[in-house]
């Protein structure tokens, strides 16, 4: 099979840079097109040379139709407009659309979902990592083993000074493999914020705390906290790569399913069998 030709939106942004130089390397896939908005600083510049992967031949761009022809698939770490926008054009050209964007709302995830009903093979997640996928996948478990009259349930996490979104993806990702461990909908349990005299801490809640700082590229620790003992679950980003890595082993995986809304817990056969 050919090389899947990718195009990678928000080429000189952080993930993006990270995105090219790794396609560079990795077998099975080839940088099809670079997008930036309007505007951008980085239009024109060679994308590789941007990225630090040497010169490539392929210059950033804004026109988004001439990147998209001719492509297999669309790589988004970008903002959930724009996420929003291109699920509807990887609807219209049946394209892999991999979106690692965070602080997407409840109206942003379904016209992501109309868009996956009507032709696009998305995978959404709110971290790309493998280990972090790994680690919602034992929270679950432990949700589902301990018992919640006896184990309160706490996700705290870290980022860099820049992030503009709290409680960040991956903190809701595994606040959601929590809650479903304990067959509940996060929603009703969640505690967001703390401040003041906040009263006894709920029965049942699952709480989460926001730091922000420095260049920290993501720490996540789901505690579940008893009386007398504690079990801590924790994931370190030491290297933006690995989201990288992430997002392109789910495009490859992506391009050889039907059309549909996946998750990263898809992609490494950790969800249940889907009806057939």
């Amino acid at each position: 099979m050919n090389a899947m030709r990718l195009v990678v939106v928000g080429a000189a942004g952080r993930m993006g840079r990270t995105l090219v130089a790794l396609i560079k390397e990795t077998d099975g896939v080839v940088l099809h097109a670079a997008v930036e908005r309007s505007g951008a600083l980085a239009l024109g510049l060679d994308a590789g040379i941007l990225a630090g992967a040497g010169h490539l031949g392929l210059s950033v761009g804004e026109d988004l139709d001439a990147a998209l022809a001719g492509a297999d698939g669309i790589i988004d770490f970008t903002a959930p407009a724009t996420s929003v926008a291109l699920a509807a054009r990887a609807a219209e050209a049946g394209l892999v659309h991999v979106i690692g964007t965070t602080g997407c709302s409840a109206e942003d995830d379904a016209a992501i979902a109309r868009a996956a009903g009507q032709g696009a093979r998305i995978v959404k997640s709110g971290n790309m990592s493998l280990g972090v996928n790994l680690l919602a996948g034992l929270v679950e478990l432990a949700a589902r083993a301990l018992p919640a009259a006896g184990f309160d349930i706490e996700i705290a996490e870290m980022h860099h000074r820049h992030k503009v979104d709290a409680p960040s993806g991956t903190a809701l990702l595994l606040g959601h493999a929590a809650a479903a461990g304990r067959g509940v909908d996060l929603g009703d349990v969640e505690v967001l914020s703390r401040q003041g005299h906040t009263g006894a801490r709920p029965p049942g809640a699952i709480g989460f705390a926001a730091l922000r700082g420095g260049s920290v590229i993501g720490e996540h620790s789901v505690i579940f906290a008893a009386d007398g003992e504690r079990l801590e679950l924790v994931h370190r980003a030491e290297d933006r790569s690995i989201f990288a890595r992430g997002a392109l082993r789910a495009a490859l995986w992506a391009r050889e399913r039907p059309a549909g809304l996946y998750t990263m817990q898809d992609v490494l056969g950790l969800s249940a069998p889907r009806p057939g």
